[in-house]
């Protein structure tokens, strides 16, 4: 969960992942055509992605297509997003409840 982490907190990163997430299986050249930076950097760019298991490639040919993995977004959204999710969706029932309590409590005009 570390390497995720470190992956997404490059905004160049997050733009390469916005990029997949777009248009998926993208050659190199395609995803440099975005962004302001030399086709070495956004190549060291993806290995991280790669080895945060953000980024999967595969090959078609002489040609090495990227494609997003979103499943380690999803644990951390699992993980530590969720939790405080499901609380706000608890105060929001109670809140209706509370309310509906009091309208059934007045009189109809």
């Amino acid at each position: 969960m570390d390497a995720v982490f470190k992956a997404l907190a490059d905004p160049s990163r997050r733009k390469l992942l916005d990029q997949l997430y777009t248009h998926n299986g993208q050659t190199l050249s395609e995803l440099c055509k975005h962004l302001d930076m030399s086709r070495q950097a956004v190549t060291k760019h993806l290995a991280l992605l790669e080895a945060a298991n953000l980024v999967v490639t595969i090959w078609r040919g002489r040609e090495k297509l990227h494609y997003l993995n979103p499943a380690p977004i999803h644990e951390i959204y699992d993980r530590w997003l969720s939790k405080y999710e499901r609380h706000q969706l608890e105060a929001l029932s109670n809140l209706k409840k509370g309310l509906e309590a009091i309208t059934k409590e007045e009189p109809n005009e």
